[in-house]
């Protein structure tokens, strides 16, 4: 995933949260902890930043700790965290599209 297509579905999973009357957490990357691939953090103002590793990593991962990490950052549990989370990936699905999930290691043709 580029910065900007990050940048995008930052913008995507933020409207939808609001549309839903939830508080968005701000998005970065990466996380300032080295080895990790997400990381949350309340900031001093009381919003929380949830930071992704984009290098060497698939959009549909990134795309997963960035749709977790919002689910988390806004509280939610049980059904309501499950629609929230539906509506959240329903956004992401059109920047997604065509991103390949694992390349292939080798050719299948000889």
């Amino acid at each position: 995933m580029t910065a900007l297509e990050f940048a995008e579905l930052a913008r995507r999973l933020s409207a939808t949260l609001r549309d839903r009357d939830h508080e968005s957490p701000c998005f970065r990357s990466p996380p300032r902890s080295p080895g990790f691939s997400r990381s949350l953090a309340r900031l001093p103002d009381g919003t929380v930043q949830v930071a992704v590793r984009l290098r060497n990593r698939s959009s549909l991962a990134v795309a997963g700790d960035m749709i977790e990490g919002a689910v988390v950052a806004s509280g939610l549990t049980g059904r309501q965290a499950a629609e929230v989370r539906d509506a959240l990936w329903s956004s992401a699905e059109g920047l997604l599209v065509g991103h390949v999930v694992d390349p292939p290691l080798t050719s299948l043709a000889a």
